[in-house]
């Protein structure tokens, strides 16, 4: 089983210096190489390739990357699955993982964050905390999504260690990761994890 992530960002064409871009590319080059394991196509939508277990957490880390910059964001399917043709590059490879994704990335309306795989069960139970967690991912504010990057970039780090890296004081990091509900990301990311295992 792979998991393929299916992406846009939103307001793009809002920003005039693309610096989004280049922080995608450094996010998605985290979770594999171009153009086998992620693409970026139409100028603002990508694809990537990666573990069924890395999947939710690669989600929400180009969510907090992109919403570093104020009024952008990301809007992201993940398609849960196989792949039955590998080709060199990535939107040219098809399977199930990349027919949900599409399919998943297809009926994001007012939510943008989504996962698709063949068990129903699964699918209703996941995106119902992904909803959830999205009522306050949704609002993270350039500098709070900022820190969570860093953090889920760095999980060994303490948060003092955290603090010198983007300098700012200790007290800062804890409050703005609270706000964040970065501790309850977590926990939803580890249950996906442990949830996906019986897949």
């Amino acid at each position: 089983m792979i998991a393929v992530l299916t992406g846009d960002i939103i307001n793009s064409r809002e920003d005039k210096s693309p610096k989004w871009l280049v922080t995608l590319k450094d996010c998605l080059d985290k979770y594999g190489k171009e153009p086998q394991q992620w693409e970026i196509y139409r100028g603002d939508s990508f694809q990537l390739e990666t573990t069924p277990q890395e999947a939710l957490k690669a989600a929400i880390h180009i969510k907090a990357a992109m919403k570093q910059t104020k009024n952008i964001d990301a809007r992201i399917a993940i398609g849960l699955g196989d792949k039955t043709y590998a080709s060199e590059k990535i939107t040219e490879s098809n399977g199930t993982a990349f027919i949900y994704s599409g399919e998943c990335f297809e009926q994001l309306k007012k939510k943008n964050l989504a996962l698709k795989s063949s068990d129903l069960d699964f699918n209703q139970r996941m995106n119902l905390l992904i909803e959830l967690a999205l009522l306050t991912m949704d609002h993270w504010p350039p500098a709070i999504s900022k820190t969570v990057k860093t953090a889920m970039e760095h999980p060994k780090l303490k948060q003092s260690e955290l603090a010198n890296l983007l300098g700012k004081s200790q007290g800062n990091i804890s409050e703005e990761l609270n706000r964040a509900g970065f501790e309850e990301v977590q926990k939803m990311i580890k249950t996906y994890q442990s949830e996906i295992q019986s897949l």
